[in-house]
């Protein structure tokens, strides 16, 4: 059994690569055209030094949390997301395995510490929540994507969900559905973006890809 997820590790990070390879050349803090178009940070690569918020509102800072401990770095859309709250979901099913092996679970969407507060209240996640209204971790990831500024009225004018928008376009700005596996360098040992938000990877894949990166 180690034997094959080991394989599926490797055959992952191989399909990942080359997709990153081969998506447009993009500046790490440019925001792509597409989910397609995303140009995300590689195995081997360090996080950025960027600043996010709790869901508290409190001020923190991505390099100093990384440093804590290795780390399980997740990036979704939103609480409005259910494709999102599954995966979150998903991880009570290992999250005592990845706290045994030394991690700490971050989650990281564009939403505002207030929207955060009420996804806490409503779906009692105990993964710690972070918020990246500015953008910039998603940016400096290489994930960030603009969403039609038609299907971001829609989303408001039918759902009542408003996009993050960058400050100089209307259209709304979502990252890629990612995971990141980092040390206390902030190196990043594992990754899986995926632009397809249907397509996320399972708690058990997480967890073997977790072990295999110590």
């Amino acid at each position: 059994m180690f034997h094959f997820m080991k394989a599926a590790i490797g055959s992952l990070a191989i399909l990942l690569m080359a997709f990153s390879v081969t998506s447009s050349a993009l500046e790490r803090t440019d925001i792509a055209q597409s989910a397609q178009d995303v140009s995300p940070l590689l195995v081997g690569h360090g996080a950025p030094n960027t600043k996010l918020k709790t869901a508290e509102g409190a001020p923190v800072s991505l390099k100093a949390m990384l440093m804590q401990k290795p780390t399980v770095l997740i990036f979704y859309r939103g609480g409005w997301c259910p494709y999102c709250n599954r995966q979150l979901a998903g991880l009570k099913d290992i999250e005592k395995s990845l706290d045994d092996l030394g991690y700490q679970i971050l989650a990281i969407s564009p939403e505002t510490p207030a929207q955060l507060q009420a996804q806490k209240l409503q779906s009692k996640f105990t993964v710690q929540l972070l918020s990246d209204s500015t953008l910039d971790t998603i940016r400096g990831f290489g994930i960030g994507f603009y969403v039609a500024k038609e299907t971001t009225a829609k989303y408001k004018e039918k759902k009542g969900i408003v996009l993050n928008t960058s400050t100089h376009d209307e259209r709304g700005v979502l990252p890629a559905p990612a995971v990141f596996i980092l040390d206390e360098q902030g190196v990043i040992k594992f990754s899986y973006v995926n632009p397809d938000y249907k397509q996320r990877l399972s708690p058990e894949l997480l967890y073997q890809a977790a072990k295999y990166s110590l």
